[in-house]
C-alpha cells in the first residue's frame, strides 16, 4: 500500500515545483503495468492529497491554483486517449494476424443441397488407381431444335407421350441412363394348344435382339409344359414355364390372358423384375429393341390402323359394353399384342381390364376384340406415358412403308384357324 508523506508547499509555487509534481502524477499513471487497481488508487489519492495541501496554503494565489487545476485535467485525457489508443492498436494486430492465418487455410465445403455429405468423407477404392466417372463420356451429334430427324411422322402424342420410331432416340444414351440401374426386364407371353410350336423361334430371336445387355425373364405360360422347347439363353436371362388351364375357345383364352397376367405378378414377378413386357408369342424379333422402349406403362400402335381415321378404327361401340368408346373420340388404335411397363404399372392396368371383362362377362357381352377392345378403352381415359410405333409391332403379311425404316417386332404369317382349332 502507497502511503503518501506530506509536504509543505510554498505559497508561491515555483516552475521546479509544478514540474516535479506533474512528473510524480505522470510516473503514477504509467505504474499500468502492475497492479491497476493500486496505480489508479495512488493516482487519485495523490491527486486528492496535493490538491487539498495546495489549496491551503495557497488560497490567495487563486490564479496558480486554477492554472495548475487546468493543465491536470488537460493531462488526464491525455492519458485516457493514450490507453485507448494503444488497445487499438493491439486489436488491430491480432485482427491481422487471423486474417493471415485464415486466408493461408485451404477451404472446403460441401453444397447445402447434398442429402448425406457424411458419404464424400469415405475413401473411394479405384481399380488400377483409375478416376470413376459418374458419367461416361458420349460423343454423338448434337440435337439440333430446327432440324429434327423425322418430319415425316408424329414424334409427341398431345399430351406429351413419346412416340417412338428409327431416329427418335440415342441408343447410347439410353443405355448410359439405363444400364447402371441393374434392371430386370421381363416378358409374359402365352403359348396355349398348337401356340407352343412358336416358343423356340420367340425365344431365339429374342435372345439375339431384346434388351441386350440387360437380365431378362422369360414368362411362358402353356397348358402343355412339355412341349416347351429348351432354348440356350444368354448370360443373366433365364425362362420360367408357368402351367395354365386351357379353356375351350381362343376368345376366352384371350379374355383370360389379364388374369393370369395380374395373379402372376401378384404372387412372384413383382418380386423378380422392374419392367414387364406382355407380347404375343407367335411374333419374332427382326432388330433391336432396347430401353428406348421402357415407361411407366407403354402401348403400341396397331400396324393396320395407323395412317387411318379414327372413324376407321374397331373400337367396341355397343354402349352396353364395359370397353364402349363413342363415335368421334379415340386417340390411336392399340394392338393388343404389344403393352408393358413399370411392373406396379402393368399390375395395375391388366387388373383394371380383368374387371371391366368380368363386368361385360356378367352382363352376357364379349368386346369386339377382347381384351385388345379393353385395353383401347383403358388407355383413352388413362393415357400411356409411351407410345411405340407399328415398328414394334409390325405384320409379316404387310408391305414395308416407306415410314418404318425398321421392323423390330413382326406377327409371323400362319393359319390362324389352324393354330386356333
Amino acid at each position: 500500500m502507497t502511503t503518501l508523506v506530506p509536504v509543505s508547499l510554498p505559497a508561491q509555487p515555483s516552475g521546479l515545483l509544478v514540474t516535479v509534481l506533474f512528473q510524480v502524477l505522470l510516473s503514477a499513471a504509467a505504474h499500468k503495468g502492475r497492479e491497476r487497481s493500486a496505480s489508479h488508487g495512488c493516482y487519485a489519492l495523490l491527486c486528492s492529497e496535493c490538491c487539498h495541501l495546495w489549496w491551503q496554503q495557497s488560497r490567495s494565489h487563486s490564479s496558480w491554483h486554477q492554472a495548475c487545476c487546468s493543465q491536470l485535467a488537460s493531462e488526464i485525457p491525455l492519458m485516457i486517449s493514450r490507453k485507448a489508443l494503444g488497445s487499438l492498436v493491439c486489436l488491430s494486430a491480432v485482427t491481422t494476424l487471423i486474417w493471415v492465418a485464415v486466408g493461408n487455410w485451404k477451404v472446403q465445403y460441401l453444397p447445402y443441397y447434398l442429402p448425406c455429405p457424411g458419404i464424400f468423407s469415405k475413401e473411394l477404392l479405384y481399380l488400377e488407381e483409375k478416376p470413376v466417372q459418374l458419367f461416361p463420356q458420349l460423343f454423338y451429334q448434337q440435337p439440333r431444335v430446327l432440324a429434327p430427324k423425322r418430319q415425316d411422322v408424329l414424334t409427341v402424342t398431345p399430351w406429351l407421350a413419346p412416340i417412338v420410331w428409327e431416329g427418335t432416340f440415342n441408343p447410347e444414351i439410353l443405355d448410359s441412363v439405363y444400364m447402371p440401374l441393374n434392371l430386370t426386364i421381363g416378358v409374359t407371353a402365352f403359348a396355349i394348344g398348337k401356340y407352343t410350336r412358336f416358343v423356340g423361334r420367340f425365344l431365339e430371336s429374342a435372345e439375339m435382339h431384346f434388351m441386350k445387355g440387360y437380365r431378362v425373364n422369360y414368362y411362358i405360360f402353356t397348358d402343355n409344359p412339355e412341349m416347351v422347347p429348351n432354348v440356350q439363353l444368354r448370360p443373366g436371362r433365364r425362362f420360367d414355364v408357368v402351367h395354365i388351364k386351357k379353356y375351350p375357345s381362343w376368345q376366352e383364352i384371350s379374355m383370360r390372358r389379364m388374369e393370369a397376367i395380374n395373379l402372376h405378378i401378384a404372387e412372384r414377378s413383382h418380386q423378380e423384375v422392374d419392367y414387364l413386357f406382355c407380347l404375343d408369342i407367335d411374333m419374332v424379333f427382326h432388330d433391336a429393341w432396347g430401353a428406348e422402349t421402357l415407361g411407366d406403362i407403354v402401348a403400341a400402335i396397331h400396324p393396320g390402323y395407323f395412317n387411318v381415321p379414327r372413324s376407321q378404327f374397331p373400337y367396341e361401340r355397343r354402349s352396353s359394353s364395359a370397353a364402349y368408346i363413342p363415335e368421334g373420340e379415340g386417340d390411336f388404335y392399340y394392338g393388343g399384342a404389344v403393352f408393358g411397363g413399370l411392373v406396379k404399372k402393368v399390375y395395375e392396368f391388366t387388373k383394371t381390364c380383368h374387371m371391366t371383362i368380368l363386368a361385360d362377362k356378367a352382363n352376357g357381352i364379349m368386346a369386339a376384340w377382347q381384351e385388345e377392345s379393353h385395353l383401347n378403352r383403358h388407355f383413352l381415359s388413362h393415357k400411356p406415358s409411351k407410345v411405340l410405333s407399328p415398328e414394334y409391332i409390325w405384320d409379316d403379311r404387310k408391305p414395308k412403308p416407306p415410314e418404318i425404316f425398321h421392323i423390330r417386332f413382326s406377327t409371323v404369317d400362319k393359319n390362324y384357324q389352324e393354330v386356333r382349332n
